[in-house]
């Protein structure tokens, strides 16, 4: 087993105390897996995707990824965690804009000593990015930005990749295509993928859905 939480907890501070977020979460994910992970806003979709990728940690339970507790790393070990071992694929892209769309691509790889331009070229031809290369951020459309924020992820060999409405910003029939080149280029390199998604339509598309429901799973 790739990814397994047990008993997961997590709160944050209100106003009038504390709110719990995540309230005894249990999950799974084999290596290779895809997993959508749905709920209504508010939920704990998200944070759960933060404290699996090591930006935020847990009140109490355990997250182990690869045998390896999260909830044990400190602040040095996650980033490690993040570098090497999870990606990370966000509805905000994270480009750098002082990097052309090839730079932003190896950028993840280069950190995990990972890079290797074959398979980032790959990527790149199979996104449609391969005329784009030498162009900014500022100089694509979201649609084209998305597609350098999954290559990026997925050039640096990720075990786990966790994508939070990675097509968010898309319409139904181009989030389709991108999720379907997503689906083929993990399943290439053999990694798991968890996606947080609000798209039933997407959500079917993997091969197991968990819907959390005021922090706990349905």
């Amino acid at each position: 087993m790739l990814l397994a939480l047990e008993s997961v907890t997590k709160s944050y501070t209100g106003a009038d105390g504390p709110v719990p977020v995540l309230q005894g979460v249990d999950l799974s994910l084999e290596a290779g897996g895809t997993l959508a992970l749905t709920g209504e806003s508010g939920s704990g979709k998200s944070t759960l995707l933060h404290l699996v990728g090591g930006l935020d940690t847990a009140d109490s339970g355990t997250i182990r990824l690869n045998g390896q507790d999260v909830t044990e790393l400190d602040d040095r070990g996650r980033a490690g965690l993040r570098r090497g071992t999870v990606g990370l694929i966000f509805q905000q892209f994270n480009l750098i804009p002082s990097l052309d769309v090839a730079a932003n691509i190896a950028f993840q790889a280069r950190l995990a000593d990972r890079y290797d331009s074959d398979r980032a070229n790959r990527l790149a031809d199979a996104l449609g990015l391969g005329a784009q290369l030498r162009k900014y951020p500022e100089q694509l459309s979201g649609g084209q930005q998305q597609r350098v924020a999954i290559a990026r992820t997925l050039a640096a060999a990720p075990a786990l990749v966790l994508a939070d409405e990675p097509t968010g910003n898309l319409d139904e029939a181009t989030a389709g295509q991108v999720l379907d080149q997503m689906l083929e280029l993990v399943a290439e390199t053999g990694a798991a993928l968890l996606m947080v998604t609000h798209s039933p339509t997407l959500a079917a598309r993997m091969d197991r859905r968990a819907h959390l429901t005021r922090g706990r799973l349905a």
